[in-house]
């Protein structure tokens, strides 16, 4: 099912879930653990990446198509796109540099066909996710309800979903080297 290289795992869920809140812990656990991490986050509107008054925002502000912003630490693509069109996935993943990271996250994309975890949170009042999605391989809540076949992960202890990670990393792995 994997089409790259890495690994690439998705998290599912309702606005307001907490997605970014989780990543945001679950990130340095999976560096503490030798992971190289790259993440994809689709937004959902227009959106900047600095500050206005800096010298790229104002070149692209000016017209420029591509501004890539580059230091000894860091580099930065932002790219007008002439027609709005939704990102591709597939797309926005053979951008990342694949040899030097174990594993892509990604933010959002819940309605393709991808391993995925999905967040959960019962006092929202939506409706779970995985029974019309079978690309999903878990699901973190913060309470105990039935998912099925699926392993229940509790959303408050990001070490266990970090621990569930590193075990599909490596059944992926496993699968890809027979």
């Amino acid at each position: 099912m994997n089409l790259f290289k890495v690994p690439v795992l998705g998290f599912a869920a309702y606005s307001g879930t907490g997605k970014t809140t989780l990543l945001v812990r679950l990130i340095p656990l999976l560096k503490q653990q030798g992971v190289r991490v790259a993440m994809v986050k689709h937004a959902h509107h227009e959106f900047d990446i600095d500050i206005p008054g800096k010298d790229s925002y104002e070149l692209r502000k000016a017209g420029a198509d591509q501004v890539l912003v580059a230091s000894d630490r860091r580099r930065a693509l932002v790219r007008e796109m002439a027609t709005p069109a939704e990102p591709r996935l597939e797309e926005l993943v053979k951008k990342l540099d694949l040899d030097e990271v174990d594993l892509v996250l990604v933010e959002c994309f819940r309605h393709l066909p991808f391993p995925k975890i999905e967040l959960h949170r019962p006092s929202l009042k939506k409706e779970l996710i995985y029974p019309q999605d079978p690309s999903v391989i878990a699901v973190a809540a913060d309470a105990e309800i039935d998912t099925g076949n699926l392993p229940l992960l509790d959303l408050n202890q990001p070490e266990a979903i970090m621990q569930f990670i590193c075990e599909w990393m490596d059944q992926t792995k496993e699968i890809s080297q027979m």
